[in-house]
């Protein structure tokens, strides 16, 4: 929805989902997959970036290819940051658990540490379109996963989203509940 807001044509736009460093809890990897799931559907040019080891199920790859092709857009993954934000349209950097190759509740661990650089900077926003917009399904892991100047910037679209949450969650809410 809040994409939508600020992008009427969805063809041909480019959303780099990006893995972020974060150490506030082992993130469920539930937003990412749904986003690489939906965003190919509107035929927008998807990439999912993420360093080895935070791998989303290969079924969900799978579809994911799967929806770009039917609907004209394309899906593509990436193991490198600065590729992910370059001329980026959107950009959502969020952390996600390596739950896939490992089922441990631990949050920090030796292969998180080694990724520490996998962060959305004011630097990195630079290599995206000049009128890229920041997004984050909240709360954000500040400092770490987003630099305070990001989130708080004039390309953030967080607040927006965060707002329309409610409102396709009442959505979804009454096409559950149906017209009772």
């Amino acid at each position: 929805m809040t994409i939508k807001e600020f992008h009427k044509d969805t063809k041909k736009l480019k959303v780099s989902v990006i893995w972020a460093y974060a150490t506030s809890h082992k993130k469920p990897i539930s937003v990412p997959l749904t986003q690489i799931l939906l965003f190919p559907r509107f035929g927008m040019d998807v990439t999912l970036a993420y360093p080895k080891g935070y791998e989303m199920p290969d079924w969900a790859i799978e579809k994911a290819r799967k929806n770009a092709l039917e609907n004209g857009g394309t899906f593509r993954i990436t193991h490198d940051i600065e590729e992910a934000f370059t001329d980026a349209d959107i950009v959502i950097p969020k952390n996600w658990g390596s739950w896939v190759n490992n089922q441990s509740d631990a949050v920090v661990d030796d292969l998180l540490e080694s990724y520490k650089s996998w962060k959305c900077t004011e630097d990195m926003m630079k290599l995206a379109s000049p009128n890229v917009h920041y997004m984050h399904a909240l709360p954000a892991d500040r400092g770490n996963e987003v630099e305070d100047s990001v989130i708080d910037g004039p390309q953030s679209i967080v607040y927006q989203e965060a707002e329309n949450r409610l409102h396709t969650a009442k959505a979804v809410m009454a096409m559950t509940m149906g017209n009772k």
